[in-house]
């Protein structure tokens, strides 16, 4: 089997062996390992099973607003020269609408540039990668960039009939996204979408909001995708245990991240109640395990990871995040032969 029938295989909830798995990096840790091994052949080790590109950013920052600051199209000021990234000026300080002038959906596409790179990358690993299209941040992120978080949460409990308005507007946008993305790219498998619903305790704005501000509009997105004859997946950071069944029901096919620090999401008991219902992408703890743990512990983890998550089929080998600048480097080396070694 190819990279990209093992990962079809697994979110068709089909056992593979091996399972598949993502190992990505931020920071100096690559350069670390570059180190730690005497050079960057370690690199070639890793296999490629999923490869993600990009031709709309609904992130998108770089009109420069002076010293570390960056305007995005949506017209809010960040502080982009720190980490993290933080709102200075958001675009809508007031909760209406009246007089702003919503972006047109292109100005987040890429340049032909960067759209002849991506059909070029998609026609080369074709058939032999599962390839996706990262999006970028959803409607609740969306909606606190032009709005600020604090005046987001009082906005979803006093001004919901602006909140909405708001929403529908990002809701309308991405669908335009989506299908630029899909008409562009059609060898895709699939959309990754990201939208941290979530922090450490639950649902940020608790799951009954959600359920009545995001449900239907997300089920609206995830059918356009599907229309398309692609899969979904979503990235949320934190616990979003309490709406997983709502995730399911309007037809999320993989949820990235599955953070196991977070309250209720223990991958295992994910896996139990759930999973043979949805496919799951991460759970290699990246506040605990990987910082804190012995290499030995590592290994025992990914081990029980791969042979209990995958069970069944319906999983993706990963750290909940990228291996971060404060990973020791004898744990990253560790990640790595535990994952290339199965």
């Amino acid at each position: 089997m190819k990279a990209r029938e093992i990962v079809l295989a697994q979110i068709q909830h089909r056992e593979t062996c091996p399972v598949p798995y993502t190992l990505p990096f931020e920071g100096d840790v690559a350069e670390r390992l570059d180190a730690y091994y005497g050079g960057s052949q370690w690199r070639k080790r890793l296999t490629r099973y999923v490869d993600i590109t990009m031709i709309v950013d609904g992130d998108k920052k770089g009109i420069v607003e002076g010293k570390g600051s960056q305007r995005d199209p949506y017209g809010s000021i960040w502080r982009t020269d720190q980490r993290a990234f933080r709102l200075e000026r958001p675009a809508l300080p007031e909760p209406t609408l009246a007089g702003y002038r919503w972006p047109a959906p292109d100005v987040f596409f890429g340049d032909a540039a960067c759209v002849a790179g991506a059909k070029q990358f998609c026609r080369d690993r074709q058939g032999q990668t599962f390839l996706g299209v990262w999006l970028g941040w959803g409607l609740f992120e969306t909606s606190w960039g032009l709005r600020g978080f604090e005046n987001v949460m009082m906005d979803v409990a006093t001004e919901t009939y602006f909140y909405e308005a708001l929403l529908e507007r990002i809701m309308e946008q991405y669908l335009v996204f989506i299908d630029f993305i899909c008409t562009t790219l059609p060898e895709i498998d699939a959309i990754f979408l990201g939208d941290d619903w979530g922090d450490q305790r639950g649902v940020i704005i608790g799951p009954e909001r959600w359920r009545a501000l995001f449900k239907r509009r997300y089920a609206r997105i995830y059918e356009a995708i599907h229309a398309r004859g692609k899969l979904v997946i979503s990235h949320s950071c934190g616990s979003v245990a309490d709406i997983l069944p709502d995730l399911i029901d309007i037809g999320l096919d993989v949820l990235e991240s599955v953070q196991p620090e977070a309250q209720g999401m223990n991958p295992y008991e994910l896996k139990k109640r759930w999973g043979d219902k949805i496919a799951f992408w991460g759970g290699l703890g990246s506040q605990s395990m990987i910082p804190f743990g012995t290499p030995l512990q590592l290994c025992d983890e990914i081990q029980h990871l791969r042979t209990e998550m995958s069970r069944g089929g319906g999983y993706i080998l990963a750290p909940s995040k990228a291996l971060q600048p404060g990973t020791p480097t004898e744990n990253a080396a560790a990640i790595l032969e535990a994952f290339v070694n199965a």
